[in-house]
């Protein structure tokens, strides 16, 4: 009888849970027009919980049972209205209508001495830092969606065909949503920079094994900060130092329901290509607080022209128990065109249940910023219905709808096999144009390179003269996510002067993506550049050797084998090592062919300097063993746990260090046994609106390597094109002979570089429309030759439209009495 008892009373308390945990009102916003209000905040009067209407102003409120609540409605531009609702049964429709706010100038004292605009703002600038914190630290409920959209997409891009985009695209207008996602969270935050995350639940549509790329901490856009960062960092419109940038209007004032005197204010930059929003913002009178904002910046503020604006909108509260004004909700708006491709977006955040005096203490917080609940990607419908605090639109639901059937389909593996038997096919002009065997169900590929595709062509030496090529390569997943891999690789070569085949192979096996341990042997036969950094590319050396006849680039051919092995051991502590055995010879220049034939230059031999009494740089026939380790420390390194991966990130307050040790032991002349220790430092750090920075010291030394051979010496990246196919190496040199102050003695060298994003030419009348940027560097050198000094001024995002991909550098070069600058141009091509 008690057991009867006792499971009659848990079945009517999970049905009064249930009941409860169902218990939704719902409804639509709109205006006085019947057009819906997207985006508005609504909670329950008193409380921390509430939700947010969808983009047709849809809603649906969580409520904790049968009872009378108070509702609040909200929307920036609209009167709030207060409804008071009995709630009697799950799924009762509440239909509100809010009237547009007419701001007035009437309660505005004008004095003629003073915009009143600025007095306002002047205030919120004053009370921003108290404001900030405020919200020093609390816990919260989060959720957010992301929607990608694209219109018109081309069916071929570059002659190759764009496809549906994984059933994204309707056949006939080639437009649909491509992303769609969501994620449910509890988050907590600690002033200044202690945050964490943990997902719940995570979804994206078509993708069942997938997580979403929300993040609470992404979505942390605070404008009580002096900068939003948006690649570059643009101004807050209250600022400390917001009065330099921006021009304000007092469009006028009203009160809301608690009877705080709201000042609208329109924000305009002063100059239009400058780091800065334009937009209204809404300041509480005496609070000085933010009640609500929508800022808009133009992509070529970010400098990223792909983007055409985004608009963030941001939605704040009142809450009487505790005095504060809390962030309910926030929107984030995008267009995007780039190369025949456009479309637009929008983020939205949803926060609830906050709770501003949390229980922390020195273990709450660690480097884990984000982490995942035990199948967060596994919620069934039933879940999200019942979670989701903002509806979805038709368009979305039917998003999901489809994308779950095409990737239902799609995961069959008959599906897979059919597709595979296509794909598979062999053509008539595979061999030339290269072939992929996959095998889906085994998650394996096959490929070969073929012999006259781009990648084929591996450019033009003077040693090997033109070389051609081809590869082929071998990848196999062991689980459906990849995280445990094998990939095989080999690369054959045939140097058409030098009449030589050349091949190397490599096999690396993974053994997952948490702390990356990697395993790789390897072997083989090439022409190798005595500076294994690879100074300058193929292309480059090409181009200058064909057209101009300059051949910067000197090999050495070298038969090896080897193995290294690299792993993340701990959180920010990096090790890798490697073994190898090399057989070394030196090559001779075996072509002088050129496109256009220079009078008063010749190509020089293949030594990589001029030979005087104290420097041996010929290659002679040796063999050696090469020992390498390194470790590198990332302090302070935060990280977010993935289910099948982490990924790192960098702490902008600490620098990272590195050392490595080299040596070279049985050498076959024993002259050539050597051991180096080196070390760098690396930081690089916002410094507000003014920019950001970067700083690399290196430096080490040689023990026992007088008489070494030029190949083991300390080389460094110098430069002497007067074009790059990319932009200047910050941690290079823009003018130093590629090889003249290689040394087998003590070296260091320092880089600092400062990139003012629009700082400084967004001011100059004319130039600010360019949207140009400034880049200052300097650079120093130091070994047994005289120091050698470099500074430079670059100016970069040069271009037209959204095609900007050039910079010109102005290098200036001092050393040993010797001193001359040049421009250098950099083409920005991934080359």
């Amino acid at each position: 009888m008690n057991y009867i008892i006792k499971t009659a009373i848990t079945f009517i308390i999970a049905m009064l849970f249930s009941v409860y945990a169902q218990a939704q009102l719902t409804g639509t916003l709109t205006d006085s027009n019947k057009e819906p209000i997207a985006f508005a905040s609504i909670y329950i009067k008193g409380t921390y919980k509430g939700t947010t209407t969808n983009q047709n102003g849809d809603y649906t409120l969580k409520l904790d049972g049968f009872k009378d609540y108070e509702i609040v409605y909200q929307s920036l531009g609209y009167r709030p209205k207060t409804i008071q609702v009995s709630f009697t049964q799950n799924g009762q429709v509440q239909n509100v209508s809010l009237e547009e706010e007419v701001a007035s100038l009437d309660a505005v004292i004008v004095n003629s001495d003073e915009n009143p605009a600025d007095r306002v703002i002047r205030e919120a600038i004053k009370n921003r830092e108290i404001n900030r914190k405020k919200f020093s630290s609390y816990k919260a409920d989060f959720y957010s969606r992301g929607i990608w959209r694209m219109e018109d997409v081309p069916e071929k891009f570059m002659g190759q065909e764009v496809g549906d985009l994984e059933g994204s695209l309707d056949s006939l207008s080639r437009s649909g949503v491509v992303y769609l996602s969501e994620t449910v969270s509890k988050i907590a935050y600690e002033a200044p920079d202690n945050f964490k995350e943990h997902i719940i639940a995570s979804k994206i549509s078509g993708d069942d094994n997938g997580f979403s790329a929300n993040s609470a901490e992404e979505a942390n856009f605070d404008f009580y900060n002096n900068n939003i960062d948006l690649n570059n960092r643009i101004v807050s419109p209250i600022a400390d130092y917001a009065f330099g940038y921006y021009k304000y209007k007092l469009l006028g004032t009203f009160y809301d329901e608690n009877k705080f005197l709201i000042n609208k204010i329109e924000v305009t930059s002063k100059r239009p290509k400058d780091n800065t929003f334009n937009g209204i913002i809404y300041i509480v009178e005496d609070q000085w607080t933010i009640y609500g904002l929508e800022m808009t910046t133009l992509g070529e503020n970010i400098n990223v022209p792909v983007i055409e604006n985004i608009t963030f909108n941001q939605d704040f509260t009142y809450e009487p128990s505790s005095g504060d004004w809390v962030k309910r909700s926030q929107s984030i708006d995008f267009i995007f065109r780039f190369l025949g491709f456009k479309g637009n977006g929008r983020f939205i955040a949803n926060y609830t249940n906050y709770n501003f005096t949390p229980d922390f203490d020195k273990d709450s917080f660690g480097p884990e910023v984000l982490s995942f609940e035990l199948d967060a990607n596994k919620k069934d419908s039933t879940y999200w219905s019942k979670k989701r605090p903002v509806p979805l639109t038709v368009e979305e639901s039917n998003n999901y709808v489809r994308k779950d059937s095409i990737a239902a389909v799609r995961n069959d593996p008959k599906y897979k096999d059919s597709v595979d038997r296509v794909n598979n096919k062999f053509h008539i002009l595979d061999p030339l144009t290269g072939y992929t065997y996959r095998n889906s169900k085994k998650n394996e590929s096959f490929s070969y390179n073929g012999l006259l595709n781009p990648g084929s062509f591996k450019g033009f030496n003077t040693v090997q003269g033109y070389v051609i090529g081809t590869g082929f390569s071998y990848s196999k997943g062991y689980d459906d996510d990849y995280n445990r891999s094998l990939y095989i690789t080999s690369d054959i070569n045939y140097g058409i002067s030098d009449d030589r085949l050349r091949y190397t192979a490599l096999a690396n096996y993974r053994f997952n993506r948490t702390n990356r341990r990697n395993i790789s042997v390897y072997g083989g036969t090439e022409a190798r550049q005595i500076n294994n950094s690879n100074p300058i590319s193929g292309l480059e050396n090409t181009i200058s050797s064909l057209a101009f006849e300059r051949n910067y680039a000197k090999f050495y051919e070298v038969d090896y084998a080897g193995a290294s092995y690299s792993e993340e051991i701990a959180n920010g502590f990096f090790l890798s090592g490697r073994l190898d055995y090399e057989k070394r010879q030196g090559l001779n220049n075996t072509t002088d062919q050129v496109w256009f034939t220079q009078s008063d230059v010749d190509y020089t031999s293949n030594n990589p300097v001029g030979l005087d009494n104290n420097r041996v740089a010929t290659i002679d026939d040796h063999e050696l063993v090469k020992i390498g380790l390194g470790l590198t420390i990332r302090p302070g390194q935060k990280f977010q746990s993935y289910p099948d991966q982490k990924y790192n990130i960098r702490n902008e307050k600490y620098p990272t260090i590195s050392m490595y040790y080299e040596g070279a032991v049985a050498a076959s002349n024993s002259d050539y046994n050597f051991h180096q220790l080196r070390a760098s430092i690396y930081q690089s750090f916002d410094m507000g609106n003014l920019g950001r920075s970067s700083y690399w010291v290196n430096g080490g030394t040689f023990l026992d390597g007088d008489d070494i051979s030029f190949v083991d010496y300390q080389h460094f990246n110098g430069n002497q094109l007067r074009y790059k196919l990319q932009a200047l190496n910050p941690y290079g040199f823009g003018l130093l002979n590629y090889y003249d102050y290689s040394t087998n003695g003590d070296y260091a060298q320092v880089h600092l570089q400062h990139d003012f994003k629009g700082f400084v030419l967004g001011k100059v009348p004319g130039l600010n429309r360019l949207n140009y940027d400034l880049i200052l560097s300097g650079k120093a050198l130091f070994t047994d030759r005289k120091p050698y000094f470099e500074a430079s001024a670059g100016i970069d995002n040069i271009g037209f439209g959204k095609f900007r991909p050039f910079r010109v550098d102005y290098v200036y070069s001092m050393t040993s009495g010797r001193n001359y600058g040049a421009f250098v141009v950099g083409i920005n091509f991934g080359l």
